[in-house]
């Protein structure tokens, strides 16, 4: 049996669409652009910071759509999705038009709301999707790249390069981020036991660099707590997922993505809950000899839970969880640690670096985490 792949057809939007939506765009006092997947499976990242460098306008992503703007950039807002980081939350507040590139605008539990009142502008390639959640008032049939094409061209005959040398977005955008970091100091370098997830998170971030590695999260405290945070690299170097998937998946994905890019960081972060649906599967990585990082944050309950399942735990504790999870991976033969205190943190994962690195091995780390339910901006809008 031989498969082959179907040749894509790709086409550009009706050039009437694309003049209309670049003036509307050029014109706004307080642009976004809201860039989803469509971004990604388009390839049309490059072409996507050409258009926010050309008009210096700030960009978002998606949960699914996280990595398709390196969120290094001076331009990046980082994402939003139920939970968002203070960037997006400021500059989506105010906003007056909404340029979203390669994404449904699917009203979802994973999406974050759209506020009324704004010009909307759509560009995706399935027409389904126009006026399917949001009245558009600028839509635009066709594939993100090419799309993103014609509007850069569109957008230089409109403005040429006189916002190029305009850094009073880029300044407004990290002193939005110093301040929003400033309100979440106490729990990124939280210095005692149990250790707080979000040290965890900003740990990693000073210890591997976004463009060492490929990122994702589970279902659940590890996607809310990470998403916001998180500046990821380039294309696909963050895995972002939640519509449709179950606690666990995370772990399956970090194998793949370590199979395509043996040569990045690959690391999950899970919770003890989703470590219970897959964790097993760590023994593939350890035979197969793939050497991934697989970090879970054990906090011995499932927190996100805390008030949907407030009846069930007072009367069964059925949030109550436990195990000795780095003694279930050396087990199963890959090297493994448990971590208590917030000062080995980093050199946990300095560590683990290196196993994977040098030894090619599978590692496990698993962080005896504090049940922490606050998160940033959750629901918003």
């Amino acid at each position: 049996f031989f498969y082959r792949a179907s040749r894509p057809v790709l086409y550009q939007g009706d050039p009437r669409d694309v003049e209309a939506a670049a003036q509307a765009l050029c014109q706004a006092r307080y642009p976004i652009v809201h860039a989803g997947q469509g971004v990604l499976y388009a390839q049309a990242s490059d072409e996507l910071v050409e258009l926010a460098e050309l008009l210096k306008v700030p960009v978002m992503t998606t949960l699914l759509g996280k990595s398709a703007f390196p969120e290094t950039h001076e331009l990046a807002l980082g994402s939003g999705t139920g939970v968002m980081s203070g960037p997006v939350y400021h500059f989506m507040g105010r906003s007056d038009v909404v340029f979203g590139i390669g994404c449904s605008f699917t009203k979802h539990g994973m999406s974050m709301n759209i506020p009324p009142g704004r010009t909307m502008i759509q560009c995706t390639n399935d027409p389904r999707d126009i006026n399917k959640d949001y009245n558009i008032d600028y839509p635009i049939v066709g594939d993100a790249k090419l799309v993103l094409r014609q509007m850069i061209e569109a957008c230089r005959e409109i403005v040429g390069n006189s916002r190029r040398t305009d850094d009073t977005t880029a300044k407004e955008i990290k002193s939005e981020r110093d301040a929003w970091l400033g309100d979440w100091t106490a729990k990124l370098s939280y210095p005692q036991a149990p250790i707080n997830p979000y040290r965890v998170i900003w740990d990693f971030m000073q210890t591997v660099p976004p463009e060492d590695a490929i990122i994702t999260h589970d279902s659940g405290s590890p996607r809310d707590q990470i998403m916001p945070f998180y500046r990821s690299g380039g294309p696909r170097s963050y895995l972002g997922w939640g519509k449709s998937h179950g606690l666990g998946t995370g772990l399956g994905l970090v194998i793949g993505a370590k199979l395509a890019k043996p040569e990045k960081v690959c690391v999950n972060f899970m919770g003890d809950a989703a470590f219970g649906m897959t964790g097993l599967d760590f023994e593939t990585a350890v035979r197969s000899q793939i050497p991934i990082i697989t970090v879970v944050l054990n906090n011995s309950t499932m927190a996100v839970e805390t008030r949907s399942m407030e009846d069930s735990h007072r009367l069964f504790n059925t949030r109550d969880l436990g195990g000795n999870y780095a003694d279930m991976a050396r087990a199963m033969g890959g090297y493994a640690e448990r971590i208590e205190d917030p000062a080995e943190v980093i050199p946990a994962f300095q560590r683990a670096r290196r196993m994977t690195e040098e030894d090619g091995r599978a590692v496990l780390l698993e962080f005896i985490t504090a049940s922490e339910t606050e998160t940033s901006h959750r629901r918003a809008f």
